[in-house]
Parts: C-alpha cells; sequence; structure tokens
C-alpha cells in the first residue's frame, strides 16, 4: 500500500512564484513544482480496509472553502537544517479542517500525530547545506508571499517514492462547500408595513 497523507493543492500561479524561490542554495534538492502541497495530516502506510474506511469518513467532512496566502520563508533543523519551506497565513477554517482530518484519524485507529500543525510548503530538502548558506539563501528572500487564492477542496495523495518530494498521486479528490456572500440589506431599503386599519 502507498503511502498516504491529506493535503491542500496549491494553484498554478501561487506554484509559479514558489518556484521563482529555487536556486541559489547549495545542497537543496528541489521540490518539482507540479508537488508543491499543504500537508494537512500524514497518514503513513495502511491496509486497505483502514485506507477504504478514512476515504468514507473524509468523504463526510462538510467544511467551507477558504482563503490562504503564503507568506515568507524558513527552514526546519535549527542547526542543521533539513528543508527550505514557505510558510502559510494562520486560518481558522484550515486549523479546523485539519482538527477534524486529526479527530477521523484517531478514530480509525492510528496514533496521534506527534508534531503540531504548523501549515508549510517544502521547497527543497537538504543534503548537505551548510548552515551558513541556508541563513544567507533566507536572509535575500524573507519578504515573500502570495496573493490570495481559494481552497476549494483537500485531497488524498500517495507517495510510492521512499525519498519524499513526489511524485505525487491524488487517490482521492473532497471538495469544500463554496461560500455565498448575499447582499446586505441597508435599514433604508426596508419600508414599514402599512396598517390597512
Amino acid at each position: 500500500m502507498p503511502r498516504l497523507f491529506t493535503a491542500l493543492e496549491i494553484p498554478r500561479n501561487a506554484a509559479m512564484s514558489l518556484s521563482l524561490l529555487r536556486g541559489g542554495l547549495p545542497g537543496a534538492r528541489w521540490i518539482d513544482v507540479e508537488n508543491y502541497h499543504i500537508t494537512l495530516r500524514f497518514i503513513g502506510d495502511v491496509d486497505g480496509r483502514t485506507a477504504d474506511e478514512i476515504v468514507e469518513r473524509l468523504d463526510r467532512i462538510e467544511r467551507p472553502e477558504f482563503q490562504i496566502k503564503l507568506d515568507g520563508i524558513g527552514a526546519f533543523g535549527s542547526k542543521k537544517p533539513h528543508s527550505v519551506w514557505a510558510g502559510v497565513t494562520p486560518n481558522p477554517e484550515m486549523y479546523a479542517l485539519q482538527g477534524e482530518i486529526e479527530r477521523i484519524c484517531q478514530r480509525v485507529g492510528l496514533s496521534a500525530d506527534p508534531r503540531k500543525f504548523m501549515p508549510h510548503v517544502t521547497l527543497a530538502r537538504l543534503k548537505s547545506s551548510r548552515l551558513d548558506d541556508v541563513a544567507h539563501y533566507l536572509s535575500g528572500r524573507g519578504n515573500f508571499q502570495t496573493s490570495l487564492f481559494t481552497a476549494s477542496r483537500f485531497v488524498l495523495l500517495s507517495s510510492r517514492e521512499s525519498v519524499g518530494g513526489g511524485p505525487y498521486l491524488t487517490e482521492e479528490v473532497f471538495p469544500l462547500h463554496e461560500v455565498r456572500s448575499f447582499p446586505a440589506v441597508s435599514s433604508k431599503d426596508v419600508h414599514p408595513v402599512k396598517s390597512m386599519v
């Protein structure tokens, strides 16, 4: 069974902005543009029955779509950096969706995710990058940000590569509900009802 995880997709225009951050860091293995995503919950290697149960429960999620903005970059591994990422502006709807997926995974018998959810897009994995090179790379790109984009669905992805970084296959798609905005009614549009008495 392939490794499974749930994620939010990155639309093409935001992915192209991220691709401009590639290069300029010795020892970096850059993630392919088509593999950019925001991981919501790593599920891992599970048997077919468990995978089916997870899909069935994820399919019942009823949540609204929401806006996302990528903002800033950083690195994981303070003394020995192992990856470079783009940050995601905190959004309550995204955290609520992630929390619901986490609860579903625990209900089907998976262990709680030991890591605190920190939404990000991995840009590169670092093998032998020096701390100074990473600091220099980050300092020149700290003001990175994208325009807002809408997360209208989340996906279940699989990876058959043991190295990480793709290629990923979309196994299932779960739509989020469109948020309809109703025109505001102003008080001058409300007319008192005239009595016939």
